[in-house]
């Protein structure tokens, strides 16, 4: 420990973490907004420590990268190991530290168990820390891993709230904002994947922390699998952020020479406000994240056939349907669920991946040239990881899904979980896949995920490892294909998943006022160009609600946007609604999927406020879900322009006529006014949203 410094550094674009190595361990005593490179860091860690009170141990355990048990540390230990059925007490001092191109490497060493700990912090695309902790087994016994934390991070002092993300299926990622009062608040996902209560996903927050001012923090679990998070602050008001992957016990044996490899934790960090973070995530997503057809082509404009056929499928109807979808200007159209052999319902036939001869007595080929020939390109549904009971591949292999001996077979959705662990299952996958894409004309798989994986026995961690392992290997044999992730909406969406995927279904709830909600959690972290977001049907088949045409078209510009219903079942004025919000959609969709989304205010009493701008042109969703309380709502004021420079305002048609007619002054709004970035952030510009289910669209443009 006499070779460490006393101090290290690590800086990025706009950032620094210092960090005090003086007590053996990393300390994180500053993480903000850059520091003078000639900053005396000795001085400052000085500073920023606080004396001994009478209440703590003589020689008080540092606030640690890497607590662990036994000299007490006032929060959960990032390590919890044993060996033969017994727990073990590590003490892993920090023992050396290196300096990379962008990053650090930190090493803990337990030399009486023979185990060692790496933490490495990185520079990440878009500014983000990245961090990474392994653990080594270099002794001569086997290790049981019961818990290895991916980030323990100590909180500044001005840590004060929460937003955590819980929800429910049709309803993800709703936003929860907490004190972090003493004690801890927790959550944890059981069913093998993250589940739709978001909680790898969180931000910390300051008192003063608003969309363009004020302290806060962003950061996320990049794994698939079950996770654990928590912040807790302890009786001496310090607050710390633990996320993990969760572990069954057993689940994972370390044996002499073996390394366990915990998923990525990435962390933003901003004295700007909570604006910076997600445009923070969303350039790192962009640029290093999702593959590079949904960085950098235009996001085409889906047709989804379940909400219009579902199970009633014919090649005729399929067709038809086709046809109504190029109508509108329909660039993709996808197959769900119901087109393979003996599905007529949700009760069998998962895992038989071929083309129902009753419904295509000449394969798929002859839809997917219909649909080519109409000039959209063609996507299918599968849901690769589930079988049936009742199904062919089950029949013959009974043993292929995850199963307790002598315990019953336990169905969700009628359907089990086939075990990618077994190199015969995941073979077999891929064989089905592969062959499906080197036969056919195929751009685009939706690969959904229906269930809970249970009974995992062991095996939660290597079920999703198989899972990254198959994707790859499809994604290597076809990489012009772009696959979408879906567990009955937003049930497994990560950034280990995003690699492998273009595209993410946000939620099963098209209800446009629910997924403005749904959206707006997602959208702190995760950008607009890969979250699919369709128009649904009126009455929207989860809640019933009839909603005009106009809005649930403004509402899905803002995503990746498609349509969830049947042309042939609207008007000809919805159609012609329609169409002409795919129109806009596509003279937009550059600034809505490369630009930087803000938030404007008011963001409250219904109003759901959205800026995306990009390269001096932006537009804007202006929504409200309920009657307003007042008849003078507040003004829209917008963030994220030059206040020296002007812009022409003004809305885009089609407009929602039931309040076109309270507009002021129609004709100046219509042809756009000028006005300089100070006078829209200050002063705003008023608009009728008094009647509930009003949107409006808005173009600003650098004059």
């Amino acid at each position: 420990m006499s070779s460490l410094p006393p101090c290290a550094r690590l800086d990025g674009d706009g950032l620094t973490m210092v960090l005090d190595l003086r007590a053996g361990a990393a300390e994180p005593v500053y993480f903000g907004p850059t520091l003078p490179m000639a900053e005396d860091l000795a001085s400052l860690c000085d500073v920023l420590r606080r004396g001994r009170h009478a209440s703590q141990p003589d020689r008080p355990a540092p606030r640690s990268l890497l607590p662990f048990a036994g000299e007490g540390h006032l929060c959960a230990p990032s390590i919890v190991i044993q060996q033969h059925g017994r727990p073990l007490t590590p003490r892993m001092p920090l023992v050396a530290i290196t300096q990379r191109d962008a990053g650090l490497c930190l090493e803990h060493r337990d030399d009486a168990l023979g185990l060692s700990v790496q933490i490495e912090l990185s520079i990440v695309h878009g500014g983000l820390v990245e961090f990474g902790t392994q653990l080594r087994n270099q002794g001569t016994h086997p290790i049981g891993l019961i818990s290895l934390a991916s980030l323990t991070l100590p909180l500044p002092s001005w840590a004060s709230h929460m937003v955590r993300y819980a929800g429910r299926w049709s309803g993800e990622m709703q936003q929860q904002r907490l004190a972090l009062h003493q004690g801890a608040i927790t959550s944890a996902s059981y069913g093998g994947r993250p589940g739709f209560g978001g909680g790898n996903w969180v931000r910390i927050e300051g008192d003063n922390a608003g969309e363009v001012h004020g302290d806060a923090l962003s950061a996320h679990l990049a794994w698939s699998g079950d996770h654990v998070l928590s912040v807790e602050r302890n009786a001496d008001g310090d607050a710390t952020l633990t996320m993990a992957a969760r572990l069954d016990a057993s689940e994972i044996m370390l044996a002499p020479g073996d390394t366990f490899c915990a998923p990525r934790a990435l962390v933003a960090v901003s004295a700007q406000g909570i604006s910076s973070l997600r445009h923070a995530f969303h350039a790192h997503v962009l640029g290093a994240v999702v593959p590079g057809t949904a960085a950098s082509t235009p996001r085409k404009v889906h047709l989804n056939s379940w909400e219009a056929l579902a199970f009633d499928q014919s090649f005729e109807k399929l067709c038809a349907l086709a046809d109504r979808a190029a109508a509108l200007g329909v660039e993709r159209f996808v197959l769900d669920d119901g087109w393979f052999a003996g599905r007529r319902d949700d009760t069998t036939s998962l895992g038989d991946w071929v083309a129902d001869p009753g419904i295509f007595p000449g394969g798929l080929d002859p839809l997917i040239d219909h649909v080519r020939g109409s000039g959209m390109d063609f996507g299918l549904w599968v849901e690769p990881e589930m079988v049936s009971p009742d199904s062919a591949l089950y029949r013959a292999h009974p043993d292929w899904c995850l199963h307790l001996p002598d315990h019953p077979r336990l169905t969700q959705r009628n359907q089990l979980v086939l075990d990618l662990t077994r190199p015969e299952v995941s073979g077999h996958l891929f064989a089905s896949l592969d062959r499906l894409l080197a036969d056919h004309d195929i751009a685009y798989l939706k690969w959904d995920h229906n269930r809970d994986l249970f009974p995992l026995a062991g095996k939660g961690h290597a079920q999703v490892i198989a899972l990254y392992a198959l994707l790859d290997r499809l994604r290597t044999a076809h990489p012009q294909v772009e696959i979408e992730t879906c567990a009955s909406g937003g049930g497994r969406v990560d950034l280990e998943i995003l690699e492998r995927c273009s595209r993410f279904w946000a939620s099963d709830n098209n209800d446009p006022i629910e997924r403005l909600q749904v959206n707006a959690g997602w959208f702190d972290f995760l950008p607009m160009g890969i979250a699919g977001n369709h128009v649904g049907p009126s009455p929207n088949p989860i809640t019933g609600r009839q909603v005009a045409m106009d809005f649930r078209a403004k509402v899905a510009m803002f995503g990746h946007m498609g349509v969830e219903a049947d042309p042939g079942a609207m008007s000809t004025q919805d159609r012609q609604c329609l169409a002409a919000h795919i129109a806009l959609y596509k003279q937009w969709r550059d600034v809505l999927h490369s630009g930087r989304l803000w938030r404007l205010t008011p963001a409250a009493a219904g109003v759901h406020a959205l800026l995306a701008m990009h390269k001096g042109r932006g537009i804007a969703l202006i929504a409200q879900t309920r009657q307003a309380a007042t008849y003078d709502v507040p003004h829209i004021r917008f963030a994220g322009l030059d206040d020296e420079a002007h812009y022409r305002v003004a809305l885009l048609p089609p407009y929602c006529e039931k309040a076109r007619a309270q507009l002021s002054h129609a004709r100046p709004y219509a042809e756009g006014v000028v006005l300089s970035g100070r006078a829209l952030r200050l002063a705003g510009i008023s608009l009728p949203l008094q009647y509930p289910e009003t949107a409006w669209l808005v173009s600003v443009e650098i004059v």
